[in-house]
């Protein structure tokens, strides 16, 4: 049986990972700051540890065939772009990225995979919101919005040459952002999706939300399922990548707000307000990943909503009885 390690398992997108793997009968090892705070995990072990600290990259390493690594510090548009957090987003990231790829290499790891970002494409392509340019072959010249986005490219530099200069074999998805159940959906490291989610079922029917900066900034979202499929695709293929992961239905964040409020019956108002809003424009190119990988996303962005709100609604509603 193929020992697989998680890291970042107590995360959104690895605790998902996790159970997909289970399912398809890997023996499963999980490694995290903590435990999953939404759901329990079948991971076969489960360990707590800080991956920055070179013992316990060694421990969780130990038999192991092949390494997801989703481990990073990062969060939503409040936690990268305020410029608080970037000597920690780079210096944690990169750390714990240094440390898996040497430690894979002298413990004899077969196969890496990692998680970058769009956050990596450079922000001159991005500054017209109806035609943002994000296909694989853009990333240089280099010039990320965000020092999240500039550690991420370094990952990938760092993962490939090991791969040049010692073999290891990896895999390398830009991820789009992704969203779904059982995610951070409060505290100021969540995403767009989850924000908006939470801020409609909080707002009382007739009355408003708030959205940073003019709302009529693009992304595109990738349903969690979706993103778990393109990434076991991608460690089963012989291509090492980077290549897109994520959907081509490109929506303004206002427009999302939007979406939200439909599904939730609600009539509200949207109050744009300052914020930090990251580029105007960004949507996944999927020429690369449909060519070499015969993936595509399937469901659509309401799909994926009306999972992920009734799901946050829940949350919602069991913190008001708390509250009471």
């Amino acid at each position: 049986m193929k020992k697989v390690l998680v890291c970042g398992a107590g995360g959104f997108i690895g605790g998902h990972l996790v159970k997909r793997l289970k399912q398809e009968g890997f023996w499963v090892r999980g490694v995290d700051l903590k435990h999953h705070e939404y759901t329990q995990l079948p991971a076969d072990e489960f360990i707590i540890g800080d991956l920055r600290d070179v013992q316990v990259c060694k421990e969780v390493l130990k038999d192991i065939d092949e390494v997801y690594q989703l481990a990073a510090d990062m969060g939503g548009a409040g936690y990268i772009f305020t410029g608080e957090n970037d000597a920690n987003v780079m210096h944690n990231s990169a750390t714990i990225n240094l440390n898996i790829a040497d430690l894979a290499v002298k413990m004899g790891v077969k196969k890496v995979f990692y998680s970058s970002s769009a956050c990596m494409y450079p922000a001159y392509n991005q500054e017209d919101p109806d035609n943002p340019k994000c296909s694989e072959d853009s990333a240089y010249p280099a010039a990320p919005d965000s020092e999240y986005g500039w550690e991420k490219l370094f990952s990938e530099r760092l993962f490939l040459a090991y791969y040049r200069n010692y073999g290891l074999e990896v895999r390398i998805a830009r991820f789009h952002n992704i969203f779904g159940p059982e995610g951070t959906w409060q505290g100021g490291k969540e995403k767009a999706p989850a924000a908006i989610c939470r801020k409609v079922a909080e707002a009382e029917e007739g009355g408003f939300i708030e959205i940073w900066g003019d709302g009529k900034q693009t992304r595109s979202f990738l349903y969690i399922d979706e993103c778990i499929e393109a990434v076991r695709r991608l460690m089963e293929s012989d291509f090492t990548g980077p290549v897109n992961i994520g959907s081509e239905e490109m929506i303004s964040i206002n427009g999302l707000a939007e979406l939200v409020m439909d599904i939730a019956g609600k009539k509200l108002t949207i109050k744009n307000i300052p914020g930090p809003v990251g580029v105007r424009g960004r949507n996944s190119d999927n020429k690369l990943i449909r060519e070499k990988l015969g993936w595509d996303y399937t469901m659509t962005l309401r799909q994926g909503l009306e999972k992920t709100y009734a799901w946050i609604n829940q949350q919602v509603q069991a913190k008001k009885k708390v509250a009471v």
